[in-house]
């Protein structure tokens, strides 16, 4: 049985950022290569792999806190994750002043934008994406959805 694959989901980086640490030691060594002094092939490459050493944990880190995932059987954000059961409503608003942030952080990261949700108690959480809108329909669907099945 295959898993359904998910409604909505944002990685928070791509894999292919570790690229860029070998594009900018290969722009460096073609640059030392056009001005026609002297090349030095160890060191771009220790460049290289410098710079790919320290961008690892900067994309784990990335990819393990500012993901999100919504599937059928709930909502995943950064560390935390929410059954679908418990999601009672999707705010066409943020939510109220203080409500707790999901995925562990005390406020919604630089760049993404919040989505307010009431939980089956009654409290207030905000989530956050890259694209409030798409989250917000995704997680609206998986409301509906789970209303309609009961």
């Amino acid at each position: 049985m295959t898993a359904e694959p998910p409604r909505y989901d944002e990685p928070g980086v791509g894999w292919t950022a570790l690229l860029w640490a070998p594009l900018f030691a290969l722009a460096g060594l073609l640059a030392e290569l056009a001005t026609g002094g002297p090349v030095h092939w160890l060191a771009w490459i220790l460049v290289a792999v410098g710079l790919v050493a320290i961008t690892v944990p900067w994309v784990y880190a990335r990819r393990r806190y500012l993901s999100l995932e919504v599937t059928a059987d709930g909502y995943r954000q950064g560390k935390e994750t929410l059954e679908a059961a418990r999601i009672a409503e999707v705010l066409e608003d943020e939510a109220p002043v203080g409500s707790r942030v999901l995925g562990g952080g005390w406020t919604i990261p630089k760049k993404f934008g919040e989505v307010g949700l009431k939980l089956e108690d009654g409290v207030f959480v905000r989530a956050w994406a890259k694209d409030p809108d798409a989250l917000r329909e995704a997680l609206g669907d998986l409301v509906r959805a789970r209303t309609t099945e009961s």
